[in-house]
């Protein structure tokens, strides 16, 4: 993972993703708050309240806020290579989480020690031959029974790849497909994920968003999230 290129970012990162994803018609906020709701809603199918949640690639804190309205007495951890990114999540957030820095290799946690991690669209910024080492990692850090939510752009729909072309911090991603995606994680000891499509409509026609639903195998969503239980140690 590269720290020395999201520091440089990490004073702008705001700005920019707000710039590049103008044409959906939505801020960030949007998109951070949809991940925690799915994550909320398919958590509360299962009567899981998490304790410890890890927030893997956490950079500037988008995440936290959200996080904190759905999961009020859960411990959180910020992991992320950038300190400038973890110190600009700590001042926006102060004592909300554990803000913590990562070396890109190992996650300075206990195994077991977490019951949710999730990473929100963190994966096309890593090489992917480092993909199945750090999900391995995820892995040991998660407790059995615990969920493991990874958000990506999908490469399969036109506007993700205007955004991403078009975002400085995204000029090194690779987009990856859920297929693919899935396939590292089961390589990782993640078995019988699934994948979830979503983000079909942009603002101008809002109006059509509850049939998402009913879309979620489609998958020609601007994201996805695969979605992972681990069933043993």
């Amino acid at each position: 993972m590269l720290e020395a290129e999201f520091d440089q970012f990490a004073a702008e990162y705001q700005q920019q993703h707000a710039a590049s994803i103008r044409l959906s018609g939505e801020k960030p906020d949007f998109f951070a708050r949809y991940k925690i709701r799915d994550i909320a809603e398919a958590l509360d199918g299962k009567g899981v309240k998490p304790r410890r949640i890890l927030d893997f690639g956490a950079g500037v804190g988008n995440s936290l806020g959200p996080m904190r309205e759905s999961f009020p007495d859960s411990q959180i951890a910020l992991l992320d290579p950038s300190m400038q990114s973890l110190e600009i999540a700590e001042k926006r957030f102060p004592g909300q989480a554990r803000f913590q820095h990562f070396d890109g290799v190992t996650i300075p946690f206990d195994n077991g020690h977490f019951d949710v991690a999730f990473a929100a669209c963190v994966f096309h910024h890593i090489p992917e031959e480092l993909h199945v080492d750090l999900l391995k990692e995820i892995d040991r850090v998660l407790a059995v029974g615990g969920s493991f939510f990874l958000f990506e752009h999908n490469p399969l729909n036109p506007l993700t790849l205007h955004a991403v072309r078009n975002c400085p911090f995204d000029e090194n991603a690779v987009l990856i497909r859920a297929s693919v995606l899935r396939q590292r994680m089961a390589e990782a000891g993640f078995d019988k994920a699934r994948i979830v499509y979503r983000i079909f409509f942009p603002r101008i026609v809002a109006r059509m968003r509850p049939l998402e639903r009913f879309m979620t195998r489609f998958p020609l969503g601007a994201q996805y999230f695969v979605h992972a239980i681990k069933v043993a140690a």
